[in-house]
């Protein structure tokens, strides 16, 4: 076998360059399809027969992704080894009717989609993306990435409680971004501007999967730039890390003892409950699929999964220098330490000591230090798709992750090593 890929800090560069491309969870599997591609993988649909021949395939369905690669002469058992993400993020989606107003202004209804740091989404310069559903049955990807929405903040002055009180935010009244001036709202404008846009026919679009996004670069900020700011990360860091190990392992590993797997979904902010989730059939269905097609059977698929492992690659908690106490004392991840090892007994996170010693000998392998994450006793933990994978498949899971600051944040803050740190261990463990 050749020797683990090494990624250095061009990775961190090319992160940057995924995050701006990926506004959506459909723009960033779509980048991570082109990018396979380019690594020699092709693009298989699920409405036709596959074929057991060796090689990477992947299969897109909305905003997921599944890829995996085939070595030459794997049997219909050979296990896999899987790297879980999801695909999207915290932010303000448009409503069935978006366009709204008064007052002089033209505005667009938003919802709030999973749990996002509202604040942070005022008086922020916001573009719009997603998907638009074509009379003809087909899809198109639209992007207006420049100022295009603002949520406005109420002035101090009208608010003097705001500095002894704390900023209170009703979702319903005061999240709609305004998009221009004027009292003449109509229905149909803002999808009459997104078909200019997208350059399909006025009138074809009958359905849109919409959102917005700051449309402020990544950056490295601080006097080295050690550290890193922008969108996204949580969980487009881990979808980028995994698909660049994905393609690095392929390039070089035609003796592999294992299937090597990304399985990026979508809706994991709100509970993984759909066809593109970590919780629907999609993943399931694709390794069962791979079995078959090389000829197995049943008890091929049971040997197959039983001897699997999946790291649910999800971003962490970093410990926060003005608020160390919501910390646990003892476990205090930092930023550029490497990735984190998500540790929970109540199974908020998948991992227990089987999948630590798995994750230890991937980092021990790839030369990248790493850290424990636990949560304060007195804090509620959060979870991943880790917990749903392992029980949903059976899969052995260990849940990881980089350690960022400002989580769930329309900026978000991470170490500038820490992204390449984690797609080296990505890598090293998909070799098997």
């Amino acid at each position: 076998m050749s020797e683990p890929a090494r990624f250095d800090r061009g990775h961190t560069d090319d992160l940057m360059s995924f995050l701006a491309a990926g506004p959506t969870p459909y723009h960033a599997v779509a980048t991570a399809g082109e990018r396979l591609e380019k690594a020699g993988f092709r693009q298989v649909a699920e409405t036709d027969a596959w074929d057991g021949t060796a090689g990477g395939k992947y299969v897109l369905r909305g905003g997921a992704i599944i890829a995996w690669y085939v070595p030459e002469g794997a049997a219909p058992h050979t296990p896999f080894r899987i790297v879980g993400a999801h695909t999207d993020s915290p932010n303000l989606r448009v409503k069935p009717r978006p366009d709204t107003g008064g007052h002089g202004f033209r505005q667009v209804a938003v919802e709030i989609y999973g749990g996002p740091l509202m604040n942070s989404w005022l008086d922020r310069d916001l573009g719009l993306a997603g998907r638009l559903s074509l009379r003809d049955g087909t899809t198109r990807l639209v992007d207006v990435r420049r100022p295009l929405l603002r949520v406005p903040q109420l002035a101090i002055h009208l608010d003097r409680a705001v500095s002894s009180d704390g900023l209170k935010l009703d979702k319903q009244r005061h999240l709609q971004p305004v998009w221009g001036l004027g009292d003449d709202v109509r229905d149909g404008d803002l999808i009459a501007f997104l078909e200019q846009e997208a350059g399909v026919p006025a009138g074809s679009v009958t359905g849109w999967d919409l959102m917005t996004h700051p449309v402020e670069a990544p950056a490295y900020l601080g006097r080295d730039q050690e550290m890193m700011a922008g969108p996204r990360m949580d969980n487009l860091l881990s979808v980028h890390a995994g698909t660049a190990a994905l393609a690095a392992v392929a390039a070089g590993g035609p003796q592999l003892p294992c299937v090597p797997v990304l399985a990026a979904f979508d809706h994991e902010e709100t509970g993984s409950q759909s066809d593109t989730g970590a919780d629907g059939p999609l993943l399931g269905s694709v390794l069962e699929r791979s079995v078959l097609a090389r000829g197995g059977s049943y008890e091929d698929r049971a040997r197959a999964l039983a001897a699997s492992v999946c790291v649910s690659s999800d971003t962490g908690h970093a410990v926060h220098p003005n608020y160390a106490e919501r910390h646990d004392p003892t476990h205090h991840p930092r930023l550029n330490g490497g990735p984190i090892l998500k540790v929970n007994v109540n199974n908020r996170y998948a991992t227990d000591g089987s999948g630590r010693a798995v994750f230890a000998a991937a980092c021990e392998k790839a030369g990248v230090p790493f850290q424990t994450f636990v949560s304060n006793n007195s804090m509620p933990c959060g979870t991943t798709i880790g917990p749903i994978t392992a029980a949903r498949h059976g899969i052995r899971t260990v849940d990881i992750g980089a350690a960022i600051l400002s989580m769930h944040s329309a900026r978000e803050l991470c170490g500038s090593d820490d992204p390449f740190h984690l797609a080296n261990a990505l890598a090293a463990f998909l070799e098997g």
